[in-house]
């Protein structure tokens, strides 16, 4: 039978400020802390390895002053680190209210400062916050800013509903009619569908003209690549609309909108939620090659048919007697396709780090 682990004290070093003091437990791959103060001392226990190796360490510390009875802490993998709020912003003379110094107590010198640097420190912190709010005061407030957010919000939550419609009506569909309802999507679906992309031109106007901070870029791939499918290879040809490619490159469309836009929506009048945050910056993932690759196949199954009708084709007048087939036109916007692709790929990665990649957590 394998006998308890004995409990031990780990060293603990301190520094404070005039509004709270600061320990340092040196113990690492901390398990199952237990924190508290009760009657203005301090209680800890827990298991992690210290100075006599893995075992459970605890402690105990009567404040000199009284204290805020709930404790901040963090745990990394080297120390703990506990704050604690004084109920009176002042500088103590000691941490304990008696005036031995406990043998596993020592001075935080990577935080030690006496009172007057303590003191610079929170004027130069007061300096700080006083000389921000000037700056932010002489900035002029935007008269038509609640007007813009009204725009915004209501931008999103129309493509919003929109695309929901699109996604909704072609799910149903596909479990009542199965592979059947792949070859007439576009005459179903076609009329939101082209609601939805025309209007989906103002993302492009919007960051244009500085009514949101997205690149104009990334936004014009997106919104005139999609078009150029819709209305060029989909639209302007009946022999597309009954293809079933066209029921996977709606669906792959609809299903990355019906987050992207209620993210947006939320972002309009500053809110957040963090499921929707995480679902729209990895959705896409999967989603932006399929639909790429989606639209790939319409044009290579479009090429022979524009170069058997000649529409669009360009013929150039005599002497050149030149005819430039839109077959042509349309193999070099395959190369375009997957160069557009791989640069809003590398865009909503770099997005997607910035949201969602490791941050810092700072102590309060």
């Amino acid at each position: 039978m394998q006998s308890p682990m004995a409990s031990l004290t780990p060293h603990v070093h301190w520094a404070q400020r005039h509004h709270e003091l600061y320990l340092r437990v040196e113990l690492s791959d901390v398990q199952s802390p237990d924190i508290a103060i009760t009657d203005n001392v301090l209680h800890f226990k827990a298991e992690g390895r210290g100075a006599k190796g893995d075992n459970i360490y605890e402690f105990q510390l009567e404040f000199l002053e009284p204290v805020e009875p709930k404790p901040a802490y963090k745990v990394t993998q080297r120390q703990l680190n506990i704050t604690v709020r004084k109920k009176e912003s002042n500088w103590w003379e000691r941490l304990t209210k008696q005036e031995k110094r406990p043998l596993f107590l020592a001075p935080d010198f990577d935080r030690w400062l006496d009172e007057s640097d303590a003191e610079m420190e929170l004027r130069e912190k007061e300096e700080e916050r006083i000389n921000k709010m000037r700056i932010e005061s002489r900035v002029p407030k935007d008269p038509f800013r609640h007007l813009k957010r009204g725009y915004l919000f209501m931008y999103n939550l129309v493509q919003f509903l929109g695309f929901s419609w699109i996604f909704v009506n072609m799910t149903v569909r596909l479990f009542i009619l199965g592979k059947d309802s792949f070859y007439d999507t576009f005459h179903t679906i076609s009329d939101m569908m082209y609601f939805c992309q025309t209007l989906a031109l103002m993302e492009s106007v919007n960051s244009l003209i500085g009514l949101v901070r997205s690149p104009l870029i990334p936004s014009l791939i997106q919104v005139f690549g999609r078009n150029f499918i819709l209305f060029i290879i989909l639209g302007s040809m009946e022999e597309m609309q009954s293809r079933a490619v066209v029921f996977f490159i709606f669906y792959a469309w609809s299903m990355i909108e019906i987050f992207r836009y209620p993210f947006y929506m939320l972002s309009s009048i500053d809110m957040e939620w963090k499921v929707l945050t995480w679902i729209r910056y990895t959705i896409w993932i999967p989603l932006y090659p399929f639909g790429a690759l989606g639209e790939a196949v319409s044009v290579i199954q479009a090429i022979p048919i524009f170069s058997e009708t000649g529409k669009f084709s360009l013929r150039l007048p005599n002497p050149l007697n030149v005819t430039i087939n839109f077959s042509f036109f349309l193999q070099i916007y395959l190369i375009l396709l997957f160069l557009g692709l791989f640069i809003n790929f590398r865009y909503l990665y770099k997005q997607r780090r910035q949201k969602l990649g490791p941050k810092k957590k700072k102590m309060k």
